[in-house]
């Protein structure tokens, strides 16, 4: 009996979503091959599947048991098509509409955070017109588009000294303006409501879309060297915004630490709901550090998959 369950559990057929429209669609097009390759090492009847506007046709066709969402960005992490898969009646994996909806947009996301008591930096939306006109705050501060992924879209630090940001005109209409938090650049994955660890990136100032997928990894310190207690606030820290959120199978919460304030030195910055799911990945990486392997944490995810999430 047990082997014929475990036979047809293995033999379940996955789409593996991938692409789509957004500015990251490179990042996910890797996504989903690592994904595939890994489902399909667990012997998984395995589907890539461009996501591009004749989706529905193609899910219809393949008739999946699950959904797997390997995109990123904006309409594939957003709750767009997390929608479609509801409306489809196919399971999927990680967060549901509303979470998705919320952690996409990060000014949305401080209200869960401070909701869940999670500390996050000061920050406003402004027209493209309004932040070239005088400082939104005192500097520093980052402008940021508010429902970007991968540090894109239009990332500007804005330092002492530094005139108001001149923003080009055929960018988007409204940026967010944080303040920017001195310090060091952590990151915590959460599986299944369960912090893993901590990360920490060598990067200087900032964490930018070059230093996300540029450099090397012996850039990224895992597990970060923190003190005990710094460590398992941020561990805490993320799995509130995880729960606050309503998110579900893995997240990431990306955090800064002004060492200089302690303990309240810590402000989480975002939650994706979309983690880079590749072995050398942030997520993939923390997974192997507590004994996890990369075919095992798609497995998971796949496990987890439903609806109404």
């Amino acid at each position: 009996m047990l082997n014929e369950l475990w036979s047809r559990i293995l033999s379940l057929r996955i789409a593996v979503i991938c692409g789509g429209p957004s500015l990251e669609h490179d990042i996910s097009l890797a996504a989903g091959e690592a994904c595939s390759e890994a489902l399909r090492s667990l012997k998984y009847d395995v589907h890539l599947v461009l996501a591009e506007e004749n989706l529905p046709e193609c899910l219809s066709s393949i008739r999946p048991d699950v959904a797997f969402n390997a995109l990123h960005g904006r309409w594939g992490e957003d709750g767009c098509v997390q929608g479609i898969f509801e409306w489809m009646k196919i399971p999927y994996t990680h967060s549901g509409v509303l979470a998705s909806a919320m952690a996409m947009d990060k000014q949305r996301s401080k209200i869960a955070y401070h909701a869940a008591g999670v500390p996050t930096p000061e920050s406003r939306l402004m027209s493209r017109a309004d932040i070239g006109e005088a400082h939104a705050m005192a500097p520093p501060y980052i402008v940021k588009p508010h429902n970007e992924g991968s540090s894109l879209g239009g990332f500007f630090l804005i330092e002492e000294g530094d005139d108001p940001p001149v923003i080009p005109s055929n960018s988007r209409d409204v940026f967010m303006i944080e303040a920017f938090v001195p310090g060091r650049e952590l990151t915590v994955a959460v599986l299944d409501g369960k912090a893993i660890a901590v990360s920490e990136f060598d990067i200087g100032k900032w964490y930018d879309f070059n230093a996300k997928y540029t450099l090397s990894d012996a850039n990224r310190i895992l597990p970060a060297k923190l003190p005990p207690d710094i460590y398992d606030r941020c561990l805490d820290l993320a799995v509130r915004a995880h729960n606050g959120l309503g998110c579900r199978g893995i997240s990431r919460t990306d955090i800064r630490w002004d060492e200089s304030l302690g303990a309240d030195g810590l402000f989480a910055l975002e939650t994706n709901t979309q983690p880079g799911l590749r072995p050398n990945s942030n997520a993939g990486q923390q997974a192997a550090y507590i004994g996890m392997s990369f075919p095992d944490l798609c497995d998971f995810l796949v496990k987890d998959a439903s609806l109404d999430r």
